[in-house]
């Protein structure tokens, strides 16, 4: 088995807070990142999978259809967008780095599928001081 990794960056801002709960309360939890007026971010994305090679073109995956399978349905939608408000695939959850990373998992896994290929990781970079990865269920 042989992995391949492709790294993407995008803008975005968002805000955590929960809807349900007073301005006291998301700023006791979640202190800044819970500011009315957004924030940003410069994020860093890792999109790894993984399979056998195909002895015919020596690839796992082509990766231009890598790269354009993860512009198309990823970074399209997240780039210079607010994750809360503009982001389809994030409609109703919390927009934590963490739910972030789960929910591209889930848009890219049956789409490397389709390609015979399995996906292994998505990592996430928020800041150069913090990333999160998922696996996966």
């Amino acid at each position: 088995m042989i992995f391949i990794t492709r790294r993407e960056r995008f803008s975005a801002a968002h805000k955590l807070y929960r809807a349900d709960w007073s301005l006291e309360e998301n700023e006791n939890v979640f202190g800044k990142c819970s500011n009315p007026n957004w924030h940003g971010h410069n994020y860093e994305l890792f999109v790894t999978v993984k399979g056998e090679v195909n002895p015919e073109t020596g690839f796992l995956i082509d990766l231009k259809e890598m790269k354009r399978v993860i512009l198309q349905h990823v970074i399209e939608k997240l780039d210079h967008r607010n994750v809360n408000l503009d982001v389809d695939f994030m409609a109703g959850k919390l927009a934590s780095t963490e739910y972030i990373a789960i929910a591209i998992f889930d848009v890219l896994r049956p789409l490397f599928a389709e390609r015979n290929v399995l996906l292994h990781c998505v990592k996430l970079v928020e800041t150069e001081n913090n990333y999160v990865e998922y696996f996966g269920e």
